[in-house]
């Protein structure tokens, strides 16, 4: 139950094209405390809650706990959940052995386009793409939860 991940800026849109889904997604947070955030997700059809631990000191790994809930539940509960909620859409993109998900955010976040690719040990090689930007990997700014926090709108 551990999440082992990295994340980078996106410097093009040539993801879209290599793109095996598409899906739109709407997420929102019942708690966002420091050592344990609790996150309710719709992603297409289906609906999720999640709840994630600290980061380690470089980011990439944190506790990690997500399960499968009834679509009316997720919804009732994203009603409940602090606002903002973030809006995105999520591309899926194969490299090599691994599956990137490039997140394109909407409303106050438009114009961040962040790639997540999950590893299974921290220090594991994977092929970059050439859309792949500048690693922001324990960037806590880039982290969904803050993103409601301080939206990337108002960075500048």
């Amino acid at each position: 139950m551990i999440e082992i991940e990295r994340k980078f800026l996106v410097i093009s849109d040539a993801y879209k094209k290599e793109a095996i889904t598409t899906t739109k997604i709407a997420q929102g947070y019942l708690s966002k405390h420091p050592e344990r955030n609790v996150r309710i997700r719709i992603r297409g059809e289906k609906a999720y809650i999640t709840v994630k631990g600290a980061s380690n000191t470089t980011g990439t790994s944190r506790f990690e706990w997500e399960k499968e809930i009834d679509i009316e539940e997720g919804k009732s509960l994203l009603s409940l959940c602090e606002r903002p909620i973030i809006d995105k859409y999520r591309y899926e993109i194969k490299s090599g052995n691994h599956l990137f998900e490039v997140d394109e955010f909407l409303d106050e976040n438009q114009g961040l386009v962040i790639a997540e690719v999950e590893l299974t040990h921290e220090d594991e090689t994977f092929i970059k793409p050439d859309w792949l930007g500048e690693e922001v990997t324990g960037d806590t700014r880039y982290y969904n939860s803050q993103l409601t926090n301080v939206p990337f709108s108002k960075w500048v």
